[in-house]
């Protein structure tokens, strides 16, 4: 009777990984570059690229409008609206792309629970944290600092002083860095919160919007009211009007508060105390969510 044949086992053997071990460092890049593409859609469906490229280009159009009537105007001697001013104009369209962006970045993972297979790999929740907070501020930063960019060189275009432009926009690029940092620390935390993107999406928006609102208000009635001295005390309550604070004290802005005074520089260091408190703090609180969602 013949032997059946049917059957056969192949012995390949066990080869050993001959190449590079990349490591933590690696994988943590890898992790920030992914995350920051995805922030405008890269790499993603045609669908995800429309809103952030939509937003991002409303954040430079009015730039280059401005810019257009710098050049034109004979006799203009400077732009019409301050490098530090612009991200506080624009701060709908920031607030918009922060809330869209920030889930998108956090929730997904938490949705569909594929954050404990991230620290099955040389990864640990330290570099997942601050790869995707990194990611998040480097993608504000993009957003708020290249219209500044495109007002400098209309500037330039103008022939406006070179050293009074390159000093505004520097004092404008430490202000959107700031502001980013801050932003994408608060908007990181709310979104992972849930794994529902819908969720964040209300959470970041509610963060942003009602603790501005309410600042706004009472910094009206204090100074319809005649009680000047609590208005830059009120500013403390609100990421958006912190963040004022901190470019009115140090960085030569012209503040938005009622009457236009801002913040002494005495008070800009507390302000500034607390910008940097809140982004300790974002960062530890998401550290310490990520301990419950990697096991």
């Amino acid at each position: 009777m013949a032997p059946d044949t049917s059957t056969q086992i192949h012995n390949i053997g066990y080869r050993s990984y001959e190449g590079a071990r990349l490591g933590r460092a690696y994988a943590r890049k890898s992790l920030f570059s992914q995350s920051l593409r995805g922030a405008y859609g890269l790499g993603r469906s045609a669908k995800s690229k429309v809103l952030p490229m939509l937003l991002f280009a409303v954040m430079c159009i009015p730039a280059v409008i401005i810019d257009g009537v710098a050049i034109m105007v004979p006799g203009s001697t400077d732009l019409p609206i301050k490098y530090t001013t612009y991200a506080l104009t624009t701060q709908v369209i920031i607030g918009l792309y922060l809330a869209s962006q920030a889930p998108q970045s956090v929730s997904r993972d938490l949705r569909f629970k594929t954050v404990p297979l991230y620290f099955s790999r040389p990864i640990e929740r330290v570099d997942y944290v601050i790869a995707k907070f990194a990611a998040m501020a480097s993608a504000l930063f993009i957003l708020t600092a290249a219209p500044l960019l495109v007002l400098w060189a209309g500037a330039l275009l103008a022939k406006f002083d070179f050293a009074d432009q390159t000093k505004g926009f520097a004092q404008g690029l430490v202000s959107v860095l700031l502001l980013s940092v801050l932003f994408a620390g608060l908007g990181l935390i709310m979104a992972a919160l849930t794994p529902r993107r819908g969720f964040g999406v209300a959470a970041i928006i509610a963060l942003l919007v009602i603790p501005y609102g309410a600042v706004t208000a009472v910094q009206g009635i204090a100074y319809s009211t005649g009680a000047a001295g609590a208005i830059e005390w009120m500013g403390l309550f609100s990421p958006i009007t912190l963040i004022d604070g901190v470019q009115t004290a140090f960085l030569g802005a012209t503040s938005a508060f009622p009457g236009g005074d801002g913040p002494s520089a005495g008070v800009g260091v507390v302000y500034l105390l607390v910008v940097l408190a809140l982004i300790a703090g974002s960062y530890a609180a998401l550290m310490a969510r990520y301990r419950k969602a990697g096991l």
